[in-house]
């Protein structure tokens, strides 16, 4: 049997050009789904300071409607701080973090390629006019019209971590050049995913030969250390293990050239320390287990590193109620316009408390009390966080503003009691002007 090599490699992360024109252009008949024109900010008008701005435009008009502001110009500078710490990976975004179609539209101008999870990802992206060299369709378990309909728009790079996913391949998508996930280790993420994704490699061997006597190409190993990874170190061993399986794949005669080192990596502007540590660890394990100079390329899937900082959320408070525990403690609850069924449902699963910012003057340094921040709807469970957090007394009508929301929130919000998608300011300053 010859060797399943494709007969350019380069060619899977090529065509990093969009078509000529506008999004609205690009998209042709579903321009309409684009929402308004990004704000211009002044010559020394910050995103934050257009929170506050909108706030009093609100309040003027005597409504408290919650809302977002997407400051664009984040995502050119968080590209920057990747490609220079990472200068030999080529980042493919997540869109399952952020899909608003002003941030895709974006990094696709910037050249970034796009980690896709699904029929309806793969199709607002190739809306943008990205091509589809510049896409992996990266979720290990896909629905067979899902994997019909990569096969129909060219998308040939397709992640798998189980013999049953081949099979449908096979089948479906023949000319797909696949990408084994690999389990990665324990890291201690925010949001592990080896339990759901990802071979073991104990069984890599029989899944490349299984590839093989399928006549699928097997170009590359992926694996994902979950998102927001707390020990860098974790790269490192899950790239000596991608290694491992491009020995047993090219012994079994699959041409090995694309490393996935997938997502995990910190998203807010505070943790930039955290992130060289884990490029520092990326790049010395790269140039030892695949040097410049053996033809591999690598990629990744970063989606909060890109859109976690992008955006700020305010938020009003509806309703409140005050209570006394033993010993005469006070304790404030608080309801607000927007909550676990709209922006927030990530919250829930955070380990440490998101803590507003109040917009409020107080005449001296007030006094903080436990409170328990409840969204909306009518869910004993819709709140922000199993914690309680400090805050001052505050008043129905006051405004709390939430920093660093741009990954998984505005992509996973529901309109679960009638309460409507929070509104998004897409804002752009003199970097992306």
């Amino acid at each position: 049997m010859p060797e399943l090599c494709p007969e350019n490699t380069s060619a899977v992360v090529s065509g990093m050009s969009t078509h000529p024109g506008g999004p609205r252009e690009q998209l042709g008949a579903t321009g309409s789904l684009w929402p308004s024109e990004p704000i211009i900010l002044g010559p020394k008008e910050s995103a934050r300071q257009l929170v506050l701005r909108k706030i009093q435009e609100l309040t003027i008009a005597g409504r408290q409607d919650p809302f977002m502001v997407a400051d664009l110009d984040v995502l050119a500078s968080r590209h920057q701080t990747f490609l220079q710490a990472l200068p030999q990976v080529q980042p493919f975004y997540a869109v399952k973090c952020n899909s608003s179609p002003w941030v895709l539209f974006i990094l696709a101008a910037l050249g970034t390629g796009f980690d896709c999870a699904s029929q309806g990802e793969l199709e607002q992206v190739l809306g943008l006019g990205v091509a589809p060299s510049r896409i992996i369709f990266a979720n290990p378990c896909k629905a067979i019209s899902h994997i019909q309909n990569a096969a129909r728009h060219g998308v040939q790079l397709l992640t798998f971590d189980s013999e049953e996913e081949l099979a449908k391949v096979a089948q479906h998508h023949p000319g797909a050049r696949l990408v084994l996930r690999i389990e990665a280790r324990d890291s201690q993420s925010t949001f592990p995913l080896n339990a759901k994704f990802g071979a073991q490699l104990e069984s890599c061997a029989h899944l490349l030969q299984a590839a093989r006597e399928l006549g699928l190409a097997v170009v590359g190993a992926s694996f994902h250390v979950g998102s927001d990874c707390q020990t860098p170190q974790s790269y490192r061993q899950a790239i000596a293990d991608c290694h491992r399986v491009f020995e047993m794949g090219r012994r079994v005669g699959h041409c090995m050239s694309l490393l996935d080192l997938g997502g995990g990596f910190p998203g807010t502007e505070g943790s930039e320390a955290k992130f060289e540590e884990m490029a520092t660890v990326i790049n010395a394990a790269r140039a030892q287990y695949f040097p410049e100079g053996t033809g591999v390329q690598v990629i990744a899937e970063p989606g909060r590193f890109y859109a976690e900082s992008v955006c700020t959320a305010a938020v009003n408070i509806i309703a409140k109620k005050a209570s006394l525990e033993p010993g005469d403690h006070r304790k404030m609850a608080y309801y607000l316009n927007e909550g676990y069924y709209g922006a927030f449902r990530i919250f829930l699963r955070e380990p440490v408390p998101r803590i507003p910012i109040v917009v409020k003057e107080f005449p001296s340094e007030p006094r903080l009390f436990p409170c328990t921040l409840y969204g909306p709807t009518c869910d004993a469970s819709d709140k922000l966080s199993l914690k309680e957090v400090q805050l001052p007394e505050l008043d129905v009508g006051d405004w709390l503003i939430f920093p660093d929301v741009g990954a998984y929130k505005t992509s996973m919000s529901s309109t679960f009691n009638g309460f409507p998608i929070i509104t998004v300011y897409n804002a752009v300053g003199p970097q992306l002007r």
